[in-house]
């Protein structure tokens, strides 16, 4: 699969991005939109996610069970999802069933209904949403930290709203952030598949272009990383702790070299902080790293969970393994073997259709261009000990850390 993305604006400044992938029979087509969490105020916190949920239920044409009958009379799939940057409108069908999907999709982009007696219902359903989020400390722990770490920021406030937030939407709320939000310029179309003689370009112009009315864009307010303490305490068996460090934007040289040190400290079974807490030491089931890059800022994370008496163990663990990168230093080969595995994890991706739409997709209404396989290999190639070493340097200072803890900890724990 070596095609190239090709990337057309149309007149009202909406973005298509295609990808001809002729050997396969299926097409993956998604609506990325530049409005997540992070665009909300705290009276709106969950709105982007409300709307996500609504367009499923119903439109001028169809009602709730005829858009997923639609979509299941030829075996296609359509879904959604909502992040703190943006939002993502999808679907996944046969080559021969483009044109449905497009007119489905789009129908619902456009001429959803919002109809209060459907919100209110869905308001229900989104508060147990909300519920499940709270029974679930592995999840929340995450939230927990970026709301501790971005507490002066949007990007502290949680994806789902609160249910004092969302209480307060309605119909008319609705439109009008759509028609301030979903903006042709916020807008990305990106398709990837068997698209050779659909003329998918001229049927996403009808579709889409002129639909909605242009506006300016306004800029995200900057939001920076601020070393924080936070306990949500929790009446179950395990704590679950996750340490946050100052990250690094998404679109920036280092961010390579970013991918390495959380390969080799926490991203897999043979990373550092698997093999020492889980293998050698058998405090914890689940322990690992990620991290997460923004627009102008990133988090850094070790998550772990564990029994509360464990729980000083494991973060003194979890400490000298990060400490130990610079005594225990990381050696030539290490390093090629991780820029291996990192290689080998995105190419095995790229084999899946919907992974090439949502990489185009993403690209493009995150960083405003495609990054290309080949590019993406020798960035991978360019890292080495010094640009590793240097980034972990600035990243990894102790009075930078934060701590989130759900759960209750042992007497012993202190912090």
């Amino acid at each position: 699969m070596n095609g190239a993305a090709e990337i057309i604006t149309l007149k009202d400044g909406l973005r298509v991005v295609l990808e001809d992938i002729p050997f396969v029979r299926s097409v993956a087509f998604g609506i990325w939109v530049k409005n997540g969490s992070r665009n909300e105020s705290e009276a709106t916190n969950g709105i982007s996610h409300f709307i996500e949920h609504m367009l499923f239920k119903g439109t001028q044409k169809r009602n709730a069970k005829e858009i997923a009958d639609t979509m299941d009379e030829i075996g296609g799939q359509v879904n959604a999802f909502t992040s703190k940057e943006y939002t993502c409108f999808y679907t996944r069908t046969l080559d021969s069933h483009f044109d449905i999907a497009l007119d489905v999709l789009s129908d619902m982009f456009y001429n959803s209904n919002f109809d209060p007696a459907e919100i209110d219902k869905e308001r229900n359903v989104i508060l147990e949403e909300i519920s499940m989020y709270e029974d679930t400390p592995d999840d929340l722990v995450h939230d927990a930290l970026q709301f501790a770490v971005y507490k002066k920021g949007s990007l502290g406030q949680a994806v789902l709203g609160t249910p004092e937030s969302i209480g307060g939407f309605d119909s008319r709320l609705f439109k009008s952030y759509m028609e301030s939000h979903y903006i042709p310029q916020n807008i990305v179309i990106s398709v990837a598949g068997n698209i050779s003689g659909l003329n998918v370009l001229d049927k996403i112009r009808a579709a889409f272009e002129g639909k909605s009315a242009s506006s300016e864009t306004t800029e995200d307010k900057k939001q920076e990383y601020v070393p924080n303490f936070i306990k949500k305490s929790k009446d179950i068996e395990q704590v679950h702790l996750c340490v946050g460090f100052p990250g690094i934007p998404a679109d920036t040289s280092k961010a390579f070299a970013m991918a390495a040190i959380n390969a080799i400290l926490g991203g897999g079974m043979s990373s550092r902080l698997f093999q020492k807490i889980r293998e050698e030491h058998g405090l914890a089931y689940s322990v690992y790293s990620y991290h997460m890059g923004f627009i102008d800022t990133g988090l850094f994370a070790v998550y772990a969970g564990t029994n509360p008496h464990q729980a000083a163990d494991v973060l003194g663990l979890i400490l000298d393994e990060i400490e130990g990168l610079k005594t225990n230093k990381v050696s030539k080969p290490e390093l090629s073997k991780t820029k291996e595995q990192m290689k080998s994890n995105y190419l095995l991706s790229l084999e899946n259709v919907a992974s090439r739409m949502s990489n185009i997709g993403r690209n493009l209404i995150s960083l405003g261009r495609i990054i290309t396989a080949d590019e993406l290999i020798q960035k991978i190639d360019a890292v080495d000990l010094d640009s590793f070493y240097s980034l972990y340097e600035e990243v990894f200072d102790i009075g930078k850390m934060s701590l989130a803890i759900v759960g209750h900890t042992g007497e012993e724990f202190h912090f």
